[in-house]
């Protein structure tokens, strides 16, 4: 499809988005009011809903390891600091080989029993004895932990390893009197959760709908001061669009075609978004664990022949630009190579450059315009996404248009969700549109990105790093990272990372993807903003925990 078609589709579904609420209009009328009681969430976007609340597992339902679990310190990108929670505070020793946090005192599990340092460590060493729920492979680092009557516990790490704080800071903690009984966490749904969070009470569960009331013995006095979550299942971003736009949400994280016109213009006094570039990078990953995509210059070929700008316009309504070549977001601003740009001509839209490069590997095209490599096989690439995530469907064909305009025969292959999820975690694509693992610095994110120690089999689960790609290189650069708190030093370490990513093209960055977030304020106030950024917007985003504490019923005129 040609940019002009893309872009009439584009105009084709707000008019239609527009026209289904007009019809929308009469059926909102008639539902039933709600007060600012209940908090109405769209995060995932699932025909029907799984029951599973397991903060240790990845496919387990919102809010759960943001609201439900909690950590024992949340990160907010909103601020760049670490804000206490199970845990009042930590320290490091002087070789950054032991960490030790500070439990909170007083915090009781909601069935009434007391939350302790022992079920701290219990949840580390669950991970022990469990590895496959081990995925950060926070056990290859970690030799020991001990405990510090009555409430410090110490993490003892075989070498300094500084980011063995985002590591630990950011784990769910569950209940040992629980967990301790149960033969086998990893497929375990845990469908009554017992957490410490604000809410943690399951009141209904439905295959197109679930409810969790509030703690009754939250440790923050006083939160939350909703009564309850309610989560509609919402198979894709229009039927979670018509949802928002009509009212019947007051929390949403997906993409809003023309915002402004179709949600914001409705009820400007409620009606309110932001949009900021902090989310994760949206890559075209290439599976490096299969020919010809374990070639860097055939990566760079593809990458060359992508039009960013058409995707940033047309498939993302400009709420985005093109990727910054090191592919670190806005989140990760001050850590940027200066300079980098010149370094990734990768990166720059050149179909030409593309096809001599394509050539020079061997991949020539036929009488046909189609390219086969040596073998005689054509090279059709299958690009998979993710059904019903408009932006990404269309950022798919844009990428599918532009290969095949250098003649590579490429299909776009659309799965729900969880299907997406689970081929992309296993390494079973050849291109799949995905997002990128970040962290509390852009070690976690090169890390996910190139280092050989987060490589998994094919057909294995992984958290990051789909693309399978180790450069032997980098390793010798995160062991330094890991043994020094010195900033300065980090940032060089960073700047030459930049420099193996540049290099290397281990995936194929496209555009910052922003942090979504909308809400409507007729029945919740509170919500964080441009005018007042506490926290992320997006309800996705680990920081949603604390969000979920400061939200409160609207107050009646």
């Amino acid at each position: 499809i040609s940019a002009s078609m893309l872009a009439r589709s584009r105009v084709t579904r707000v008019l239609t988005l527009g026209a289904l609420l007009g019809t929308l209009g009469a059926c909102v009328a008639e539902a039933p009011a709600r007060d600012g009681s209940t908090l109405t969430v769209s995060v995932e976007q699932q025909a029907a809903w799984t029951r599973n609340f397991n903060p240790l597992a990845s496919a387990s339902r919102w809010p759960t390891a943001s609201g439900v679990y909690e950590p024992m310190l949340v990160f907010n990108r909103a601020t760049q600091s670490y804000v206490p929670w199970l845990a009042t505070g930590y320290r490091w020793s002087a070789e950054a080989t032991a960490l030790t946090m500070t439990i909170r005192e007083g915090v009781q599990w909601s069935d009434g029993e007391p939350m302790s340092a022992e079920d701290v460590a219990f949840t580390f060493r669950y991970l022990k004895r469990h590895p496959g729920l081990d995925q950060a492979g926070l056990w290859k680092r970690l030799d020991r932990i001990s405990l510090s009557p009555p409430s410090d516990m110490t993490f003892h790490f075989k070498a300094p390893f500084t980011p063995g704080l985002e590591f630990v800071a950011g784990q769910p903690i569950v209940p040992k009197h629980i967990w301790d009984s149960i033969e086998n966490p990893v497929t375990f749904a845990n469908p009554n959760p017992v957490a410490t969070g604000p809410f943690t009470e399951v009141l209904r569960f439905q295959d197109q709908v679930y409810e969790l009331g509030k703690n009754p013995r939250y440790w923050q006095p006083g939160l939350p001061k909703i009564e309850r979550i309610q989560c509609p299942s919402l198979p894709g971003n229009d039927a979670a669009n018509l949802a928002l736009v009509s009212g019947e949400i007051d929390w949403a994280g997906n993409f809003v075609p023309a915002i402004e016109r179709i949600f914001v213009e409705r009820d400007p006094e409620h009606h309110r978004y932001w949009f900021p570039l902090t989310g994760t990078m949206v890559f075209l990953y290439a599976n490096t664990q299969r020919a010809p995509y374990d070639k860097t210059p055939v990566r760079k070929a593809l990458s060359m022949a992508l039009d960013r700008e058409l995707m940033a316009r047309v498939a993302m309504y400009r709420y985005t630009r093109p990727a910054d070549p090191s592919g670190l977001g806005d989140a990760f601003e001050s850590w940027r190579k200066a300079g980098a740009n010149t370094q990734a001509s990768w990166l720059t839209f050149d179909p030409e450059r593309a096809a001599k490069l394509l050539d020079e590997a061997g991949f020539t095209r036929g009488d046909d315009g189609l390219r086969r490599g040596p073998d005689g096989q054509l090279l059709e690439p299958e690009i998979l996404v993710v059904n019903q995530w408009s932006d990404w469907v269309r950022a798919a064909q844009i990428v599918q248009e532009s290969l095949k305009k250098i003649g590579v025969q490429a299909s776009v292959r659309a799965y729900d969700f969880s299907a997406w999820f689970e081929r992309v975690q296993k390494g079973e694509f050849d291109l799949a549109i995905g997002w990128s693992t970040e962290g509390s610095t852009p070690y976690g994110y090169f890390r996910w990105m190139m280092d050989p120690e987060t490589v998994r089999a094919v057909g294995e689960l992984s958290n990051g790093n789909w693309h399978r790609f180790g450069d032997p290189e980098s390793r010798a650069l995160f062991s330094a990272f890991e043994g020094t708190a010195d900033v300065k030093r980090q940032e060089a370490i960073i700047a030459e990372l930049q420099g193996r990513f540049v290099s290397q093209a281990p995936a194929i960055p496209l555009f910052p993807n922003p942090a979504w977030g909308a809400f409507n304020t007729q029945r919740i106030r509170g919500f964080p903003d441009a005018e007042d950024p506490y926290a992320p917007l997006a309800p996705y985003e680990p920081t949603s925990l604390i969000v979920l504490t400061r939200l409160e019923p609207q107050a009646k005129p």
